[in-house]
């Protein structure tokens, strides 16, 4: 008998041990069990099925589900809340939680609005980040996640003390560009 090995729906590798998808189903398992999930975080309202949250707790997998009670503010243009997305950041940068998923409903748009605001902290320009996340949402995509990403406010995320290797990295290259930049900024300055 062959196994049929499938992945999530919409599913990519959004950064080294950092992964996201639709919330999977029972054809997703044997896929799913090569990353050795350490945490999954789970960004929609809807509670996961029996098969899914079984499927977790043999994997030894711990199951935040921040959608439950961070999901949408009652009365605002806004297409998820500030609280989720900063718990969300927090929870996927914080390497004590790695590897890690990021998972909603589709795969598509509260996954794709939490990756374009790690990609704004990553100080991507707006253009390649708004680009990825259509990638993901093909013809869906929402101008008011858009919106959102944009305008998400960074300073609410409280970075936590354990950072993933591939977030420092990115930090350290910007310093050194930052240096180099100000450096040459310098010289310029004693030629004249």
């Amino acid at each position: 008998m062959t196994t049929v090995i499938r992945p999530p729906a919409v599913f990519g590798i959004v950064e080294p041990g950092l992964y996201r998808g639709s919330t999977p189903t029972p054809d997703n398992f044997v896929f799913l069990r090569q990353y050795r999930l350490r945490t999954v975080v789970v960004l929609s309202p809807e509670k996961l099925v029996r098969s899914v949250v079984e499927f977790f707790e043999a994997c030894n997998t711990q199951v935040v589900h921040i959608g439950l009670t961070a999901w949408k503010p009652l009365e605002s243009w806004k297409p998820v809340s500030d609280e989720l997305i900063k718990e969300g950041l927090q929870l996927i940068l914080d390497f004590n939680n790695y590897p890690v998923m990021i998972m909603c409903t589709s795969g598509i748009h509260q996954s794709g609005t939490l990756v374009g605001c790690l990609r704004r902290l990553q100080t991507w320009n707006l253009t390649s980040t708004l680009y990825e996340y259509r990638m993901f949402t093909s013809q869906k995509n929402r101008f008011l996640n858009e919106q959102f990403i944009e305008f998400f406010d960074l300073d609410m995320v409280t970075l936590p003390a354990e950072l993933p290797p591939w977030f420092l990295e990115q930090r350290r290259m910007l310093e050194e560009e930052r240096d180099e930049l100000n450096g040459d900024a310098d010289d310029d300055g004693e030629d004249a």
